[in-house]
């Protein structure tokens, strides 16, 4: 088997919202969008995904270190960009809420997390040592 792409499909009660802050405000372009009397859907693209699986253990370890409190359900969405503390500011000022400032981690990556319009928990990240090299 070969799996040739991944999806991650959120139901958002405010879809026009989420689209916009998704699309518009984070800047991931739409690959398409579909509409009729049974609903609506927008896929947007994003550069590359990977599916990270984590044990309950790490799953509360990056939660103390992001947040400092346990705090993500099963499912947290990270996203990595130029700049965590910028973005960050950039997506509180158009409503997501901000959990945790950006904070270095153990790893070398500057991750701030928030809770975004649909609901979901968003982990942003810096890689610093790519920055020093």
């Amino acid at each position: 088997m070969t799996v040739k792409e991944m999806r991650l499909v959120v139901t958002a009660d405010d879809y026009d919202e989420a689209v916009a802050f998704y699309r518009d405000v984070v800047g991931l372009p739409e690959r398409e969008s579909y509409s009729s009397a049974d609903g609506r859907v927008t896929i947007l693209e994003v550069e590359r995904a990977t599916l990270e699986i984590a044990d309950p253990a790490q799953a509360d370890f990056i939660d103390r270190v992001e947040v400092g409190r346990r705090v993500a359900g099963k499912y947290r969405v990270a996203f990595e960009v130029e700049d965590s503390a910028a973005t960050t500011q950039k997506l509180a000022d158009a409503g997501a809420t901000v959990i945790a400032e950006p904070t270095r981690t153990p790893w070398d990556s500057l991750n701030a997390r928030l809770e975004t319009p649909g609901g979901i928990q968003l982990t942003l990240f810096t890689e610093l040592d790519l920055k020093q090299a």
